[in-house]
């Protein structure tokens, strides 16, 4: 109580010494703050700045000299339009606290932001004698704010040219599709039609509204229910593998008899497989019946123009041996060319009907056990003796029992053996080479020719195909490889060829051994 006392009785007091060491202190405490602070003394006009600390200094660029005295707007230099300097003197007004951030000028004239925080000092009478400013540089905040919104700005601008062309895109894709002569849909994982081309409604004669939204199988009151159709769906899709020209034929009831071709992808997205598959359907029924029509003309004219022809030859083998001693070598030069054409023409009318066989399916195949190495030398020896530049070299034996068609397959050979000679005039040596595989005897015949075009190597077996530069150099009609593979197909064996331009062709095929031989492998 007697400190209490004292204290009261005013024995205890503050010195001069005393205060000017706590202001000393104060402010050193200031100085150290990372904060600009500042302090401005209401009660004199213009509200000036009478105090700052060395961190405002550092944060403005000018001197303490240069701050104490001026209004705080002398930071905005000319930028004085700004909605925070408003709010400010409404604060300053009414004697308030207000936070704003507010852009401020060094005195090199760089701009920062300022983060500001104005609070009043209260007299004992009430009245607001000073403001106090606590300030922050938040130029790097105000900096990557600006960058966010600038980056937000161009990913929308970015997301609305995307958003367009995408929409573009579509409506691209989408006459595409509607253009395209082939019937186009679009199905679900539980086979649901989720889109459909005009093609396919025009072909099928079903309505947009009856169509997207119904079960594939569904469709034109179960028009589509194809057990085929069933099968490539539900079995070979799963797989993820694209199924190419997959032949159905099922009876419509309101179009008839359709023979289609379908190809059926998965739809793809970013490298993943999604639900939805792509299904096109071509309408192949009149290019079948085409073809059908041209292969019953050639088996009808073939066999029409085999009888007369047999005549014709008969007749000219008649003269041969009826001709006279005295003969002319002109009539007897004529005569011989007759004959050889007509030998062409035989064997060309003879390729006809082996062709006109096959699409029918009537190529009658006598499969009894041969020689296979004896079959290829007798074949040789009979093509030598036709020509007289080149050498066919024969390499490699079987040893083997085939069980084929021997003349057929002596016709393979021969057609080859032909082949490479007729196409590659310049060389001297044909070579064949016979080989045991496993359970199959190998078979190939090596020119050194003009060489066939990787292009050309995937149409070479097809039905009258023959590649450009051969057709201006080489008369034929592109038939005799395709019999070649099929003889060979109806076999169970396989023909390909190896090629490369300029640098002559190598035809190989393969030939199962037969049952016996092949159980002793």
């Amino acid at each position: 109580m007697d400190i209490l006392n004292k204290f009261d009785n005013g024995e205890f007091a503050f010195s001069k010494d005393d205060i000017k060491a706590d202001f000393k202190l104060l402010t050193r405490a200031l100085d150290a703050s990372y904060s600009g602070i500042i302090i401005t003394d209401n009660l004199l006009p213009d509200n000036p700045i009478i105090y700052c600390n060395e961190a405002f200094e550092k944060m403005s660029g000018y001197r303490r000299s240069e701050i104490i005295g001026h209004n705080c707007r002398f930071l905005q230099g000319a930028d004085r339009s700004q909605r925070a300097r408003a709010i400010i003197r409404e604060a300053v007004a009414n004697g308030e606290v207000c936070t704003v951030d507010i852009r401020n000028y060094r005195k090199n004239g760089d701009l920062f932001w300022n983060e500001l925080f104005i609070s009043p000092i209260v007299g004992d009478d009430g009245k607001v004698t000073n403001f106090i400013g606590v300030q922050n540089d938040i130029t790097r905040r105000k900096k990557s704010e600006q960058d966010l919104r600038a980056q937000k700005d161009l990913m929308e601008k970015q997301v609305l040219e995307r958003t367009k062309d995408l929409k573009e895109s579509q409506e691209f894709l989408y006459s595409i599709i509607q253009t395209v002569r082939e019937s186009l849909i679009v199905i679900d994982p539980d086979f649901k039609v989720v889109s459909a081309n005009d093609h396919f409604l025009k072909t099928f004669k079903v309505s947009l509204e009856e169509t997207v939204g119904t079960g594939l199988y569904e469709l034109g009151n179960h028009q589509w229910d194809i057990p085929q159709l069933r099968k490539l769906l539900t079995d070979i899709l799963p797989t993820n593998n694209p199924v190419e020209d997959f032949e159905v034929e099922h009876d419509f009831p309101h179009i008839g008899r359709k023979l289609m071709l379908l190809n059926a992808h998965r739809i793809e997205l970013e490298g993943q497989y999604k639900d939805q598959i792509l299904l096109a359907i071509e309408d192949i029924t009149e290019r079948r019946e085409i073809e059908r029509r041209k292969d019953d003309f050639l088996s009808i004219a073939s066999h029409e123009l085999k009888t007369p022809l047999t005549t014709i030859k008969g007749y000219v083998q008649a003269m041969e041996r009826m001709v006279p001693k005295d003969s002319g070598a002109r009539f007897l030069g004529f005569l011989s060319k007759t004959a050889k054409y007509l030998d062409r023409l035989n064997n060309l009318i003879a390729e006809l009907l082996d062709v006109s066989r096959i699409q029918t399916g009537n190529l009658k195949l006598h499969k009894v056990p041969f020689d296979f190495d004896k079959m290829v030398k007798e074949t040789v020896e009979a093509i030598q003796t036709a020509t007289q530049n080149h050498n066919i070299i024969i390499e490699g034996f079987s040893g083997v029992q085939v069980p084929a068609d021997e003349s057929h397959i002596a016709q393979v050979l021969t057609n080859l053996l032909s082949n490479a000679i007729k196409y590659a005039p310049e060389s001297g040596q044909v070579h064949v080479y016979i080989s045991k595989v496993s359970n199959y005897v190998k078979l190939s015949v090596t020119d050194s020719g003009i060489g066939i075009s990787p292009e050309d190597q995937k149409k070479i077996f097809e039905r009258f195909y023959r590649a450009g530069d051969i057709q201006q150099r080489f008369p034929g009609m592109g038939i005799g490889l395709y019999i070649c593979e099929q003889i060979i197909k109806n076999h169970d064996g396989t023909l390909w060829v190896e090629s490369e331009k300029e640098k002559g062709s190598t035809f190989s095929f393969t030939l199962p051994i037969q049952a016996k031989e092949d159980n002793e492998q």
